[in-house]
């Protein structure tokens, strides 16, 4: 097939996060204003400097088979639940090519992304190979630790051939997924590609490191007050863990299959900030070089933008240099745009939070509801000038509007995805 400019659709949406087990659960929570985050229970987090996190809701082993679980790293596992939830939920059933009156497998694409991939199998398998010897060690542990377990793993599950990738950009890895996804099928490569972000990773060795690089939040006494985009008290983000997927599809293919929309997806800005590993560039020139890239090469209108899930992890840095960014570019527009921090409440999922937040944007823009902002008392003066959404969530307008979700990786990795009702 050409190349094409098509119209791409959101048909599906699936979750399993700190908040709730599915998109349902988490999505009340988000508008009850819950918080994912506890203490950690395990032995091992008795004399980490961080002794909590946002864990997942429903463990794993609760909704899939224990035969397949034990093959797949916890982060496949979150992915293929959010997956099947998301398949379904588009109206699709079993794998395909069973039903060619669905999708064809040829054009059937899968993206879906890790930022750090199958660290907790790596962990394990090599406690097992010191404290066992090597014929103990697992022969999954390949297949289970690779990043692009969770893609590939996915692209099985539900038949996909037209390709499965899995790219890697940090926190911003399950947002790069989704605009990768988006020109696969803008490009003609597939007319349905399933596409998202997971990540599991509470372990002591990625929390200690998190810990030490003064990243993370060390409000042990409060766990469920710690992250707090935006407030002066803010100290670092809350760790979390859990996938979100979505099923993106051409509006013509899902039109024909007389398919529910949830929205439209307008396209995606990227940019690096070529500025540090691991500190954000602090007058946000990467973020706006991405959100000038996502006007210059979609059809975007600041005017119809109404809500922004923003990426917020609660750092003292990287909270100002977003609105900063916003505001260089938006100009006036910003200030009608109600914007919401969800991670005050499911934690960072790292690579799994652009999944997870994109679910979020579609449902917001679905329901025309903006989330608020947990643990926002006392609001940072240089971003005072932001309409933030604080408390309870808030009724967006009617007619035709639009969103955005931003995404930003160690690395210097920036993703902006748009959005709009349709």
């Amino acid at each position: 097939m050409n190349a094409t400019n098509r119209t791409v659709v959101v048909t599906g949406i699936g979750a399993t996060t700190p908040l709730g087990g599915d998109s349902a659960s988490t999505w009340e929570a988000l508008l009850a204003g819950k918080s994912g985050a506890r203490p950690l229970e395990q032995e091992w987090a008795a004399e980490l400097p961080v002794r909590f996190a946002a864990g997942i809701a429903v463990e794993p082993t609760e909704v899939l088979a224990r035969p397949l679980a034990r093959k797949l790293d916890r982060s496949t596992q979150f992915a293929l639940i959010a997956t099947r939830e998301a398949w379904a939920d588009a109206g699709f059933t079993g794998k395909a090519g069973e039903d060619e009156s669905q999708v064809s497998p040829e054009r059937l694409g899968a993206v879906v992304a890790s930022g750090i991939g199958g660290i907790t199998t790596l962990l394990d398998q090599y406690d097992v190979l010191k404290e066992k010897g090597a014929r103990r060690v697992s022969p999954h542990t390949v297949p289970m630790l690779m990043p692009n377990a969770p893609a590939a793993n996915v692209g099985l599950e539900i038949g996909a051939r037209a390709g499965v990738h899995a790219p890697v950009s940090a926190c911003a890895s399950g947002s790069e997924a989704l605009g990768y996804a988006v020109e696969m099928i803008r490009s003609g490569r597939a007319d349905v590609v399933v596409a998202g972000g997971t990540e599991a990773c509470l372990h002591p060795l990625p929390i200690a490191a998190f810990a030490n690089m003064m990243a993370m939040s060390k409000n042990n006494d409060d766990p469920q007050g710690a992250s707090r985009p935006y407030d002066t008290a803010r100290d670092g983000f809350v760790m979390g863990e859990g996938s979100g997927v979505v099923v993106l599809e051409s509006a013509e293919h899902a039109a024909r299959r007389g398919a529910r929309v949830y929205c439209q997806v307008i396209g995606q800005g990227l940019s690096a900030d070529s500025h540090h590993i691991a500190q954000p560039e602090p007058t946000g020139r990467g973020i706006a070089a991405a959100l000038e890239h996502l006007q210059e090469t979609t059809d975007f209108d600041p005017k119809e933008l109404v809500h922004v899930n923003a990426h917020a992890t609660s750092t003292p840095q990287g909270d100002v240099a977003e609105i900063k960014a916003m505001r260089k570019v938006l100009g006036d527009d910003l200030d009608h745009v109600a914007i919401s921090a969800t991670k005050s409440m499911t934690g960072h999922l790292l690579g799994g939070a652009g999944g997870v937040e994109t679910v979020a944007t579609v449902l917001a823009l679905y329901h025309r509801t903006a989330p608020g902002t947990r643990n926002l008392d006392e609001i940072d003066p240089e971003v005072a000038d932001a309409d933030i959404v604080r408390g309870a969530p808030r009724e967006l307008p009617a007619g035709r509007i639009a969103a955005l979700n931003n995404s930003f990786g160690f690395g210097g990795h920036n993703v902006v995805l748009a959005m709009r009702t349709v």
